[in-house]
């Protein structure tokens, strides 16, 4: 008998519990006959040593778990923005998502990353509001959080019973019965009863609540509740499961996952109401889940260890088999599947079919990474792929002694083909290897995953802002490429328009020539000179971007031009265009919330304001001061330390990036004079 399938994923900001969360569900499961600590260090799903000691999750984990019938491919997510293409990654490819919530914070930075990213891929999603035993806790708040700030409706189907220390479970607002946990060991003590007295009253309150946002989703059942007539809990249900996959609202539910209270519920609902696969195919741009269609499969993660590559692949339509020859519709070229596993975070099972809606580890493809679809050679498609971020800082890294010049290469090629988010590259005055990522922590991972999974030594560089370069004026350059020596010649002419575009948009090219001024098969070389050349901007020497540049004429030679003089010629046209179109220096600037006791709130806001911060606002945590402020990046190294010691170590901080603004004068003079 087939199993119906939920492809799903626990994400939140750091320290909201996903790890812990899904630690339970692996438990009631049965997946798992203990559960792991992330105090402990002996978590499951955060199987690596650095993830253990650092009490974080790094990568995205994936395991497979069955509840009540149903087949549940479960992926748990980092929370931390160092790590966001796993999540990125991660919901690119799930059809549900469980968003966990603390309990005290409530809707943290990035929460809203997560979220936002989870409504680009336009994955269905229930709420999961943790943590309700601790002191601060206040589940209407967190509730009134989520409409406010993430902009969305919220149908609550749980009241908690108890709060803070006496949080004791939960009441099921569509049977109007408690569901309480008497203690907070695991397994069989989940027990069904009445609805306490002192609740009834907000409990029918919050009920009428919730009928009013869901019966609307059912013509039947909407005639039926206003004509007086009380709908089934099955009615209810299936309201609540069109809604939630047409995005209408999301469900919220109630517990503590560290006391094992709310879990099963939690896994009821997932089944309930997130999408099987194919179920909402349409409004995600995906196929549809035919299992004897021709195959469709995306490629979303690469991992590497000594015994090989393994891809992890999300199989859309089709069946994949070990022995298949499949197409990679990106590369265009040919690959063979050697061998299918079902993962179980870091233990695999081999399998001998995955049909669709299927998760999978493959072994045996060699030029496949994130990103790239998997075809039936047959049926050839190109499945929308995955963005991942530019990164924001850099890190010198040069080998200790020769044999590590030797493995240093591959074993930095190896890393950015399992995190995209990495860069490589050298710099053209100092020689040195530089690495990109997308802040300190992420850096300091990689270094330490170089000298402990690949055994490379490595000096380290302090961390560098990654700078980028803009134009910020319109122009219009013609150069000429003339070279001859002797025998055949380089001749090629290009007129270029360059004009500015908004912060985001990267570099666009356009050919706009008539009449063949410049022959097709020399306008990607074109392109490829102006991208080149940008790559080094005129400034200080950062990458060019956010401009559109049009070929608007040309000429050639019938006998001289090449693709090498039109490239040349492209890059030198950009290099003077450049310097006429008005050059500016572009940081990186952090979107920055920092919590602290009321009394230091002053101190933060001189301080942040010391660097270069624009404060946008400010606002209260229980008895704790929020501030949201956009700071540069330059200015953020080793802010931690100041901000404990003017706190007394009370307040804490968090910071993704947010956008690219113009330097000041005094940043690129800092700059030039490194």
């Amino acid at each position: 008998m087939k199993h119906p399938i939920r492809n799903i994923g626990v994400i939140a900001h750091v320290d909201a519990g996903k790890t812990t969360t899904s630690e339970r569900i692996l438990f009631h499961t049965g997946k798992s006959h203990r559960i792991g600590d992330v105090s402990h260090g002996d978590t499951t799903m955060d199987f690596d040593e650095q993830e253990r000691r650092r009490g974080i999750t790094i990568n995205s984990a994936a395991t497979t778990v069955f509840w009540k019938g149903a087949q549940i491919n479960l992926i748990d997510t980092p929370g931390h923005i160092d790590f966001n293409i796993e999540v990125n990654r991660s919901l690119r490819v799930l059809d549900g998502a469980i968003v966990v919530f603390d309990g005290v914070a409530g809707v943290e930075p990035q929460t809203e990353t997560n979220w936002r990213l989870a409504d680009r891929y336009h994955v269905p999603r229930i709420a999961f509001i943790n943590k309700l035993d601790r002191i601060g806790a206040d589940f209407p708040r967190v509730v009134a959080m989520i409409g406010e700030r993430l902009g969305v409706r919220t149908a609550v189907l749980q009241w908690p019973i108890g709060a803070e220390g006496g949080f004791e479970g939960v009441v099921d607002l569509l049977t109007q019965r408690a569901l309480t946990w008497t203690s907070e060991d695991v397994g069989g003590n989940l027990h069904e009863g009445p609805v306490p007295a002192h609740l009834q009253g907000v409990v029918q309150a919050q009920r009428a609540k919730l009928l009013d946002a869901i019966v609307e989703q059912d013509d039947d059942v909407l005639a039926a509740f206003l004509e007086g007539r009380e709908p089934t809990v099955a009615q209810l249900q299936a309201c609540i499961r069109k809604g939630t996959l047409a995005g209408a609202f999301v469900p919220v539910l109630a517990g503590a996952a560290f006391k094992n209270k709310g879990v099963e519920p939690l896994l009821d609902a997932a089944v309930a109401y997130l999408p099987a696969p194919g179920e909402v195919a349409a409004q995600a741009g995906q196929p549809e889940a035919d299992p004897d269609g021709p195959l469709a499969a995306l490629a979303f993660k690469v991992v590497s260890d000594t015994s090989g590559t393994m891809v992890y692949v999300r199989v859309y339509r089709g069946r994949l088999r070990p022995g298949d020859v499949v197409l990679n519709t990106n590369t265009g070229r040919r690959e063979r599947i050697a061998r299918l596993y079902e993962v179980h975070a870091n233990k695999v099972e081999e399998r001998s079919v995955i049909e669709a809606g299927g998760i999978a580890a493959i072994v045996g493809l060699k030029d496949t990474v994130t990103g790239h679809t998997l075809a039936d050679p047959a049926a050839p498609l190109v499945l929308e792929t995955i963005t991942v971020p530019e990164p924001v800082m850099d890190v010198a890294v040069e080998p200790k002694t020769q044999a590590d010049q030797q493995h240093l290469g591959k074993a930095l090629a190896a890393m950015v083909r399992e995190d995209p988010s990495l860069r490589v590259r050298q710099d053209a005055e100092s020689g040195q290897t530089l690495l990109s990522g997308m802040g300190e922590l992420q850096l300091e991972v990689s270094i330490e995953k170089l000298r402990s999974r690949h055994h490379v030594e490595v000096s380290v560089g302090r961390p560098q802002v990654a700078f980028r370069e803009t134009l910020t004026r319109a122009v219009e350059v013609t150069h000429l490429h003339k070279k001859q020596s002797g025998g055949p010649g380089q001749y090629a002419e290009v007129t270029l328009q360059f004009e500015p575009l908004p912060r985001g948009e990267g570099v666009v090219f356009e050919n706009r020539t008539v009449g063949g001024a410049v022959p097709r098969e020399f306008v990607p070389a074109v392109e490829a000179g102006v991208r080149r050349a940008a790559q080094t901007g005129v400034v200080a020497g950062y990458a060019t971007e956010d401009f559109r540049v049009s070929l608007v004429d040309g000429r050639f030679h019938e006998r001289d031009s090449s693709t090498v003089a039109f490239e040349l010629a492209a890059a030198a046209a950009f290099r003077e265009a450049a310097v006429q179109a008005g050059p500016v220096l572009l940081e990186p600037v952090m979107a920055v919330e920092v919590i602290t006791p009321a009394d230091f709130v002053g101190d933060v806001l001189g301080d942040l304001s010391r660097r270069r911060g624009l404060v946008r606002g400010q606002d209260t945590r229980g008895n704790a001061a929020v501030v949201d402020a956009h700071v540069p990046l330059k200015e953020m190294f080793g802010y931690i330390g100041h901000l404990r010691a003017m706190s007394s170590g009370r307040a804490q901080y968090t910071m993704q990036f947010d956008h690219y603004a113009e330097a000041p004068a005094s940043v690129l003079d800092t700059v030039r004079s490194r």
